[in-house]
């Protein structure tokens, strides 16, 4: 042991920790990586905790996988169906163990989105949480050193378990929360979108998705996909961050040029060292006649809903509404609808809205349809703002 933490850099050591961990009725997990340099993140550091002995010993280790470990152990709690996985901000920590296993860890629990549906804003710092829920502070100040150096100092040790020691206190203050106010059933509705793989998967055809863009021109967007398909493939098979090979500007420079030669091409400015080599002159060229080729025509976009008169004021209303209704369930009003959800309800007939499914129907929905037909009026007050039923 040193200070409150299990350091696990031997293969036993690894067999035996993920052995005790799959007794558990949950295990808390953190990671640390690197990826500035690389296009998949190095994976540096997993700390693990599960809940405390009855005698109150601590039950945190940190993993070093640059120790030359097999981590097949800790792939297997991974995917063990009668643990629960608890993350902060899971995204990331899942999209390394979906690139190192292929498959997303299960079941799992993100604290940031239980604290959305538990009244603690739109996104909960895990800084915030600790303070409120575990009633302790963090010292950021190894947030973002390098991970992959070693040794590791003492300091970046303990900075490192503290995430999931304290995580602990926090997914079961939240946990208890959820079961006393039913809404368990709401957080695991939120995370349906962490438990699907595609989530964490870039495929190199679908690549031109990310970058942003206005422009409706199909020749243009054929260009923008064929190149990004392109650099999409290269990171990857170099592992090399995208932009280190051509920069999304570049390729919209390049994507509304479309240069034939390499003499056009090198009059971009946009073009870094790396494309400006031969032989990635030649591929983005390659990739810019395969784009004119194969044109990317748009969907039409759906038609908005005409303004009604007087919905503009309904709208504004709604948003009243949905602040009155967040306040009192003590919920994260973007969590429940968004700003283009509710101009969407009071002017559309019909709307296919998140906000009118679901547990957000019931917490939010019901009420927005019944103030849009009239059914319902909203007082203000000292005590702030009320639902009054209208008598017809």
């Amino acid at each position: 042991m040193a200070g409150d933490y299990r350091m696990i850099v031997e293969q036993g050591e690894l067999e035996s920790l993920c052995r005790e961990m799959a007794g558990a009725e949950y295990v808390t997990i953190d990671t640390e990586f690197m990826r500035e340099r690389t296009y998949w993140p190095q994976l540096c550091l997993v700390q693990l905790a599960r809940p405390l002995d009855a005698d109150g010993a601590e039950n945190a280790a940190l993993i070093d996988p640059l120790a030359g470990l097999d981590l097949a152990p800790l792939f297997d709690l991974m995917r063990n169906p009668r643990v629960l996985k608890v993350f902060h901000a899971a995204r990331q920590d899942i999209e390394i163990f979906v690139n190192l296993m292929g498959e997303v860890p299960a079941p799992i629990f993100d604290t940031q989105i239980a604290a959305m549906v538990c009244g603690y804003g739109d996104q909960a710092g895990y800084e915030t949480l600790v303070r409120s829920l575990a009633s302790a502070s963090l010292d950021k100040s190894s947030r973002f050193t390098d991970w992959a150096r070693r040794p590791l100092s003492e300091k970046q040790l303990v900075y490192a378990a503290g995430d999931v020691t304290h995580l602990r206190v926090i997914y079961e203050k939240l946990s208890a929360h959820l079961e006393e106010t039913g809404r368990t059933a709401w957080v695991s509705t939120e995370m349906e979108a962490l438990r699907a793989r595609e989530t964490y998967v870039t495929e190199p055809e679908a690549a031109w998705e990310r970058i942003k863009t206005r422009s409706t021109d199909a020749r243009f967007l054929g260009v923008v996909r064929a190149l990004a398909e392109w650099r999409e493939r290269l990171a990857q098979e170099r592992d090399q961050p995208r932009g280190r090979i051509l920069k999304d500007e570049a390729i919209l420079e390049i994507a509304a040029s479309r240069p034939s030669t390499r003499e056009k091409l090198l009059e971009s400015r946009a073009l870094q060292r790396e494309g400006r080599r031969p032989e990635i002159l030649d591929q983005i060229l390659e990739a810019v006649a395969a784009g004119q080729e194969r044109p990317l025509r748009l969907p039409p976009a759906p038609d908005r809903p005409k303004q009604k008169p007087g919905g503009q004021a309904l709208a504004e209303l709604l948003r009243v509404l949905l602040k009155a209704k967040a306040d009192d369930l003590g919920v994260a009003q973007r969590l429940i609808a968004s700003s283009a959800e509710l101009d969407e309800l009071a002017h559309a007939d019909e709307p296919e809205v998140k906000a009118l499914e679901g547990w957000r129907r019931e917490a939010f929905g019901e009420d927005a349809l019944r103030l849009k037909r009239g059914e319902i009026a909203l007082s203000a007050g000292p005590r702030g703002v009320k639902i009054v039923s209208l008598d017809r």
